[in-house]
């Protein structure tokens, strides 16, 4: 085989080897921009203001690995879009405490916060999107999950900064906007301005979506129950 030929066949192997690449390249990109738009999230919270722990059933499958306490989370578990049956039960039994029917949407997250005494349980849905925004500032939502306490405001403390108003039992507002750092908060009385909690060590990372909770009694029974708090949740 002279020079010419075995140069030719190295060229025509190369311009193949190009072709090949680039086809796999391509095809790469597209299945990462074609997202699947007809899976849902569903995130769990349990808000219910006892000493109780609760596990969690989608359609009859457990869904959380240990039994949640007060204020524990399930991160966003997917799900095809569709009807679904939500069940809590107590920590140590599969007997139905709670149940209620959901809808999942196609390309939609969602967040469901277990509500009231236990005997009472409720809860509150809510649909999201934590995928816009600036990488900048950091986002955060105001619910008010605390069954005895009148409507709320959550504000800096010791300013007239709000970051929600008149948030009834089992309200919540939309994300805001703040510059990302720590910062000391306060929910008080909508009426009143009595300060019902307090959270000092508030912390939001630049680029992150946060629930902050007011949960707990503003009257508790009996030490089974949780005295009304503040806490921040990073929505994952």
């Amino acid at each position: 085989m002279n020079n010419f030929t075995f140069g030719y066949i190295k060229q025509i192997i190369f311009q193949a080897f190009v072709i090949l690449a680039t086809a796999i390249t391509l095809s790469s990109c597209g299945k990462t921009e074609n997202t699947d738009t007809t899976i849902s999230y569903l995130r769990v919270i349990n808000a219910s203001p006892s000493l109780a722990t609760y596990n969690v059933y989608l359609n009859g499958n457990a869904i959380n690995s240990t039994a949640l306490p007060f204020l524990g989370s399930i991160a966003y578990t997917s799900r095809a879009a569709g009807n679904y049956g939500l069940k809590f039960t107590s920590g140590s039994s599969v007997e139905s405490l709670y149940s209620k029917d959901i809808t999942l949407g196609a390309g939609s997250s969602y967040s469901y916060y277990l509500v009231n005494k236990p005997g009472q349980l409720d809860g509150l849905i809510i649909s999201e999107d934590i995928s816009a925004g600036s990488t900048d500032k950091a986002y955060i939502r105001f619910i008010n999950l605390s069954p005895d306490a009148p409507a709320l405001d959550l504000v800096k403390t010791g300013t007239t900064t709000s970051y929600g108003e008149n948030k009834a039992f089992k309200t919540a507002n939309g994300f805001v906007e703040i510059a990302a750092g720590t910062y000391s908060i306060d929910a008080k009385e909508t009426a009143s301005g009595i300060i019902r909690a307090t959270k000092t060590d508030a912390a939001f990372a630049a680029g992150y979506h946060y629930d902050v909770i007011c949960g707990g009694l503003i009257t508790p029974e009996d030490d089974t129950e949780r005295s009304a708090s503040l806490q921040v949740m990073v929505i994952k």
